[in-house]
């Protein structure tokens, strides 16, 4: 799977996605330096949402509506938080250039068939379904009907439910799918983070897979790294201060910056599979065990435990030959502390 210059998957590095949501506050200039800081922590690529509250809902404060449970925003009508939330579409086509002129990948969530056609205007190289979204079957076929990388968060999905979401992407002819593993509590607790099912989304779905993080701090991200996360995606904010609907689980840009080296230091730490050694172990083989002659012995003497150990340094012959050599005598007088070499050894040969 490509998303503008970036491959991913495989080998690959993961891809940082800094989630800006609604993280602007209302402000276009504090978007544009959002934007410009998600590029000073190492991230790969800055997403937006586009909706607006018409098109995610309707003006109605009956209880249907009100939002409740124990959430960041209770109290308030949807209606009422999707227009605190929303990012206004005539910002966006600034917001994509400002991305570029930074080197960053910019794309955006649709929630609507209208937000598709106008992200499709701006080229767009990829689309985010949002977890609420992984049953709007319609807007699924319709977004990924377009070709384009089609990358899906779980957060509130059951087995079946991502099996439908696949089942559509491909219906399509769209094979570029992938499943982030999500959590869609604000913030997450850790205990429902479920990491594990990163490898088994993998597994069962036949696709690429990530990790969307509502968690508090780098751990989450680092850790999903480990189980074969290729995207990471973290909501970003310029400065808590700012406020709004997702500041209190977002990284600011010192904390986004430690994720994103956390995950980079996991990725170094991963590595690949291999049993060579590098030079500067193959230097420090020298500490390891070898047998080493530990008794002044005549030329003649049998060898014996008394005299021949498996000590450390490794400038000896391999232990292995130890039970070999014992009882054999040697072929020369020898001091103590020398390295036992086959020369040493009358009538023995490797």
């Amino acid at each position: 799977m490509k998303i503008g210059n970036k491959s991913i998957g495989g080998h690959n590095p993961c891809f940082i996605i800094a989630e800006l949501s609604a993280n602007h506050n209302g402000d276009l200039d504090i978007a544009i330096k959002t934007i410009r800081a998600a590029k000073r922590t190492g991230a790969d690529a800055i997403k937006l949402q586009t909706y607006t509250p018409d098109t995610l809902t309707i003006n109605c404060d009956n209880e249907h509506f009100k939002i409740g449970g124990g959430t960041l925003w209770d109290g308030k009508t949807l209606y009422e938080l999707y227009g605190e939330a929303y990012t206004p579409w005539e910002w966006h086509e600034q917001l994509f250039k400002v991305a570029e002129e930074e080197g960053l990948i910019c794309f955006s969530s649709p929630f609507d068939h209208s937000a598709v056609d106008f992200l499709e205007d701006l080229n767009v190289p990829a689309y985010k379904i949002a977890s609420f979204e992984i049953q709007d079957i319609p807007l699924i076929e319709y977004a990924a009907s377009k070709g384009k990388p089609i990358i899906i968060s779980t957060g509130i999905a059951e087995e079946k439910d991502i099996q439908l979401a696949v089942d559509t992407c491909r219906k399509t002819g769209n094979n570029e799918i992938m499943l982030l593993k999500c959590t869609s509590s604000y913030p997450a607790p850790l205990e429902l983070a479920n990491l594990n099912t990163i490898p088994d989304l993998k597994n069962k779905f036949n696709v690429e897979v990530g990790f969307s993080d509502h968690t508090y701090g780098s751990l989450a991200p680092a850790i999903a790294t480990t189980l074969g996360a290729k995207v990471i995606e973290k909501h970003f904010i310029l400065d808590k201060s700012v406020g709004g609907p997702d500041a209190d689980f977002s990284l600011d840009e010192k904390e986004f910056t430690e994720m994103v080296k956390a995950v980079r230091d996991t990725e170094k730490m991963l590595g690949k599979i291999n049993y060579q050694l590098s030079e500067k172990v193959k230097k420090n083989k020298k500490f390891a065990r070898s047998l080493f002659v530990v008794k002044d012995v005549k030329k003649g003497e049998k060898i014996t435990p008394e005299n021949v150990r498996s000590i450390r340094p490794g400038y000896g012959m391999h232990p292995k030959y130890y039970s070999t050599i014992i009882n054999k005598t040697f072929s020369t007088e020898i001091k103590k502390g020398e390295p036992l070499d086959v020369d040493m050894i009358r009538g023995f040969d490797l």
